[in-house]
């Protein structure tokens, strides 16, 4: 078979099953192409998106600025490592700065990356600023968390697939309950090691998760009470995808360490970021931390343009109006029918609850169902389905979703 010859869907999930190393369980679709808030598979079937890679894809699939910035980049300069300088990143450093209120920018490539980033630099602050002990220093997590697979990061999941045969972990991170005050000021009551308290404002992972109303603004606060680093995991749901910029924007939450990624590109490109004021980022000295491939000229091209999207198209009102009403039409079903416990989410990041255990395959054959549909979806959690459609929907595209949506479910029904 030449490279280029033209594949159908089983030759590509046979090739990927044959040479490719079993660590994802994708829905059966090979897709081909993708323009806005659509995609296509190899035999020419479109379909609505409505994963948006994780929400990398939030300003949609090959938006034609972010693709025009990435391949001019590409024709003039790619790579110069971070040995010299390039005379893209500064701009791509200021723009980013300014664009989300932080004096300094630390570039890597993917999220993992940017929450290992600022998990070193959390700990050096804590060492150097705070005055902690060297090599005692605690971070707070969340239960139920999802900040990515490095070892480091399943040390503190408690994602048994995750973890299993991982081990050894490393120490250092003290597990509490996701939105509950009452054990994170426990917590910094009665350990002085603290360093910091890492959460993300929605759990995307854990199935859409929204916390308590005020929960962000109050944890926040605590860790300014006990002179704690509160850290910000935005990678999914940053860049406009809840309703605003950032989703601790919902309660006017300035952290001290924010993590960027995904749609930092539009999915264009593998950009991730981690942002802090001087204050804290100062800890940083050269041949602390770094990346080959981070703050490369082709990253910081996409990136600007990616972000210069989202606010020209107001992507955050457009998903703050959508998400309302995806909910509300949701919700009038629900009412209706027994299949469907619940559906949860901010902006166009939401999940339904299928009334099933989590061993059911129930929510699986759901998204295959949806596929034949013409809707992309997956399940997490085994009875959660995750719904996060590019951001540049329109209202006609989204009751249309919602009309093929309810349809399948009714399918479903006893």
């Amino acid at each position: 078979m030449a490279v280029l010859d033209q594949l159908t869907s089983q030759q590509a999930i046979d090739l990927e099953n044959k040479y490719g190393a079993h660590n994802y369980h994708p829905l059966p679709v090979v897709l081909s192409k993708g323009e806005g808030v659509y995609v296509w598979d190899v035999e020419g079937k479109k379909y609505y998106d409505f994963l948006s890679a994780y929400s990398a894809v939030n300003q949609g699939h090959c938006h034609p600025k972010i693709v025009g910035a990435m391949v001019h980049q590409a024709q003039t300069l790619t790579l110069t490592s971070r040995a010299f300088y390039n005379d893209m990143l500064g701009k791509y450093e200021k723009f980013a700065c300014e664009f989300f209120g932080f004096d300094k920018l630390l570039p890597m490539n993917t999220g993992a990356e940017a929450v290992e980033t600022a998990l070193k630099i959390c700990r050096k602050w804590a060492y150097e600023v705070k005055g902690i002990e060297e090599n005692e220093a605690d971070i707070i997590v969340c239960k139920n968390n999802f900040h990515g697979r490095t070892t480091t990061i399943i040390s503190f999941s408690n994602d048994p697939v995750a973890r299993k045969h991982f081990g050894p972990y490393t120490k250092g991170f003290i597990k509490i309950a996701y939105d509950d005050l009452d054990a994170l000021e426990t917590e910094l009551k009665n350990n002085k090691n603290i360093a910091g308290f890492m959460a993300e404002p929605i759990q995307g992972e854990a199935g859409v998760y929204v916390p308590s109303e005020g929960y962000l603004a109050k944890a926040k606060a605590l860790c300014e009470k006990y002179n704690v680093l509160f850290i910000a995991d935005e990678v999914q749901t940053g860049i406009a995808r809840t309703g605003k910029l950032l989703a601790v924007d919902h309660e006017n939450v300035k952290p001290d360490l924010l993590i960027l990624g995904k749609a930092l590109s539009g999915g264009a490109y593998p950009v991730s970021a981690v942002l802090a004021n001087d204050n804290i980022m100062k800890v940083i000295k050269p041949g602390n931390h770094g990346s080959t491939f981070g703050g490369n000229p082709v990253a910081a091209a996409v990136a600007m343009a990616a972000l210069q999207v989202v606010k020209d198209e107001n992507l955050a009102e457009n998903a703050e109006k959508l998400g309302k009403i995806f909910r509300s039409e949701l919700n009038k079903y629900i009412q209706t029918t027994d299949l469907v416990s619940l559906v949860r989410g901010k902006g166009l990041l939401n999940a339904i609850v299928i009334n099933d255990d989590e061993e059911s395959e129930t929510a699986w054959n759901i998204c295959l169902a949806l596929r034949d549909n013409g809707l992309l979806a997956k399940p997490t959690h085994g009875n959660i389905i995750r719904f996060a459609p590019p951001l540049v929907m329109n209202e006609e595209q989204l009751l249309d979703c919602v009309s093929i949506i309810i349809k399948t479910l009714k399918q479903f029904e006893n």
